[in-house]
């Protein structure tokens, strides 16, 4: 099985090829989309707000992969920030965004969850429950939870904050994975390995507030 959130901002690959990507930005400022050549070059789409304030730009050769920055036109001169919609900021919080195919993973079918009274719970910090500290390395780990009687995992915000560590409640890309963990598609092959064990999982989330530092929203 296959499945894909379907999201109104971000970037989101084409049926046909291509990518399109999206961003909503109703301030009177100019603003391009700066896509990034795997030979180092970068190409400038400029990217004028319509009537509601959205900011769509079609790139026919961007690809799973391909690295881009929204660029502000501000005071400060040409600012280029990640998309605040990122499912993928490799390179951390201040680097370019990286455009993935969420329908690359594959899910098994079948798996419904346990009722809430069969839950017992395992607060999971990725970067410290394993000297690696990353997705794969918690994977590897998972069966000595079953073993003690976890059947509910609920991993710590997950959303990617500045630095190598930290607890993740200062988060700044809601949708991007914290690098340092590992790619998205091996958050998602942790999450199918626990339920492949019997055992749920839970995010804890962050959404009353952004970190401070890589918080570029008010530009």
């Amino acid at each position: 099985m296959r499945a894909c959130h379907h999201m109104p901002y971000g970037a989101s690959l084409l049926p046909h090829g291509g990518a399109v990507f999206r961003l909503w930005a109703p301030a009177e400022v100019d603003m391009d989309l700066l896509v990034h050549g795997a030979d180092g070059g970068s190409q400038a789409h400029p990217a004028r707000p319509d009537a509601l304030g959205w900011r769509e730009v079609i790139v026919p050769d961007a690809v799973t992969g391909t690295r881009y920055q929204w660029r502000v036109h501000g005071q400060a001169g040409l600012v280029p920030v990640p998309d605040p919609a990122s499912r993928s900021n490799p390179e951390g919080i201040d680097g370019p965004s990286e455009v993935t195919d969420p329908l690359a993973f594959e899910w098994d079918e079948g798996w419904r969850g346990l009722p809430w009274h069969d839950a017992v719970m395992y607060e999971l910090h990725v970067g410290t429950f394993t000297p690696e500290g990353t997705y794969q390395a918690a994977m590897a780990r998972l069966p000595y939870l079953a073993e003690v009687g976890i059947t509910c995992i609920q991993l710590m915000p997950q959303a990617a904050f500045p630095g190598r560590f930290g607890w993740g409640y200062d988060g700044v890309l809601h949708f991007a994975p914290h690098a340092a963990y590992g790619r998205p598609d091996e958050l998602k092959a942790l999450v199918q390995a626990a339920h492949r064990l019997g055992m749920m999982v839970m995010l804890d989330v962050v959404y009353n507030h952004f970190g401070p530092e890589g918080n570029f929203l008010p530009l």
